[in-house]
């Protein structure tokens, strides 16, 4: 007897999809074309040693929580000077044009006695400060050359994250160091920092190379070397560039007026946290959340109040309270912007007149805050819940909204940032003031519930009073 044996077809596989990513980029003809308009910058100092603004890390040990803030960076030479002694420090920068304008950073060429810039060829001239700008960290330099390799300018604007970009100058004084990467991000927002969306890449960038180019595959500027993360002193695989529309925005400013003017909203703002847009009734975290509007601001003279959400601004979306600052710096001074707002719920548009940002000295004085508030027994920083919430949540007999909780009994009672405390050890909490006598007459050592909303729930937290 024959057995028939049936053998199924082989199953079909699937033709494998074509690569996204091909090969990687030869650099070789791009760093002999911008090569060039790299130049290395040195500079001398009085009194003055090492990175100025982080304090040198003998003033800032390892374990200090400071430590791990973005830091500026510029190289230096030899051992610490002496008071009245000599320092000078190391930097990169560019030329903008034939005729001698050099763009750089402004912490490279902060406080210089003497400045000199050398080019690749190995020429030294003397170079003038044109104009400085802190806020961006961008200075504008003159020397005096003729026919000289200026660099090609791009726009930051149509960079992608994931884009290869180059950087060109001199890390710890080694000249004309080249070092590519991609771009891991844009729009970031750095401590301090609060006019610049600064574009973050894995560029190998190292203390001698801020201020200098990054280029984009067709050999254009596209940001300015300024700022890395670091727990070192050098590169951990986070840098941080200025995008040329912004250096190329103040450049201009600075050599028509010598110096640079912003747009001004006069609020202060925070994150819209998940637990305060539950509170302001929105359906995510976005926007930015005004805590303060500062008399005599034009956001006072448009009527802004504290609690406003802003969402937009100018027809540009806001997504985090980091995101309002450049936009509005970016503004024209004089110009009305629609600023786009929720409010008691609702959504609404609010045109605001725009005057100029003034220095932080008179932001501070025009706030009348010089520190945040401090926060009390229990740990929270509260403030009295603005009657539009309350209406809008459906509370009556007021409330206070709580701001910020720092480590103590209130955070280990489960209270969080956005809670609203309606009563507190079985008394009802009108406000900020009632709030407070209540706390300084309950004595230390036992445990009160605190009953709270959050979102449309109430729910009862027990919460140990320290011992007095």
């Amino acid at each position: 007897m024959l057995l028939a044996l049936a053998l199924s077809a082989p199953a079909k596989v699937p033709p494998s999809p074509a690569p996204l990513v091909t090969g990687l980029p030869d650099f070789t003809a791009l760093v002999k074309q911008c090569g060039p308009s790299v130049v290395n910058i040195s500079t001398t100092q009085t009194g003055l040693y090492g990175p100025q603004d982080f304090g040198g890390e003998e003033e800032l040990p390892e374990d200090s929580p400071l430590y791990d803030f973005f830091r500026r960076f510029f190289g230096d030479e030899g051992p610490p000077p002496e008071d009245g002694d000599q320092g000078r420090s190391l930097g990169s920068g560019f030329i903008l044009s034939a005729d001698g304008y050099v763009l750089t950073n402004s912490h490279v060429v902060e406080a210089a006695q003497e400045i000199i810039v050398r080019t690749s060829d190995r020429r030294e001239f003397v170079a003038r400060i044109v104009g400085s700008d802190e806020r961006s960290d961008i200075a504008l330099l003159k020397i005096e050359g003729d026919d000289l390799p200026a660099a090609a300018i791009g726009s930051a604007n149509d960079l992608q994250v994931g884009e290869w970009v180059l950087a060109i100058g001199s890390p710890f004084g080694f000249e004309h160091s080249a070092t590519a990467g991609i771009v891991s991000a844009k729009g970031r927002t750095l401590p301090s920092e609060n006019y610049v969306p600064f574009i973050q890449t894995d560029v190998a960038i190292n203390p001698g190379n801020s201020g200098g180019p990054l280029f984009d595959l067709a050999g254009r500027v596209v940001g300015v070397n300024s700022q890395i993360y670091s727990r070192t002193g050098g590169f951990m695989g986070l840098s941080f560039s200025i995008p040329i529309d912004v250096a190329m925005d103040v450049v201009d400013q600075l050599k028509t007026k010598g110096r640079v003017s912003r747009g001004w909203l006069g609020v202060l703002i925070q994150d819209v946290t998940r637990e305060l847009a539950e509170t302001f009734g929105l359906r995510q975290p976005r926007g930015a959340l005004v805590a303060q509007v500062l008399p005599g601001s034009p956001a006072e003279a448009a009527g802004l109040k504290a609690g406003d959400v802003i969402l937009r601004f100018d027809g540009k979306e806001v997504p985090t309270s980091g995101n309002l600052p450049p936009l509005v710096g970016a503004a024209e001074v004089g110009a009305t912007a629609g600023v786009e707002i929720v409010r008691n719920g609702k959504t609404m548009t609010v045109d605001v007149v725009l005057a100029e940002l003034p220095d932080d000295d008179e932001i501070v004085v025009s706030s009348g805050q010089v520190e945040p508030p401090a926060a009390n027994r229990l740990g929270l920083v509260v403030r009295d819940l603005p009657e539009d919430q309350a209406d809008l949540l459906g509370i009556d007999g007021g409330g206070v909204l709580v701001e910020s909780v720092e480590p103590g009994p209130a955070q280990e009672g489960g209270i969080r940032a956005g809670d609203i405390i309606l009563t507190f050890d079985g008394q009802a909490v009108p406000d900020k003031q009632a709030f407070r006598t209540l706390l300084d007459t309950i004595k230390g050592g036992r445990s009160v519930a605190v009953l709270v909303q959050r979102g449309d729930g109430r729910m009862f937290y027990p919460v140990r009073i320290p011992a007095d």
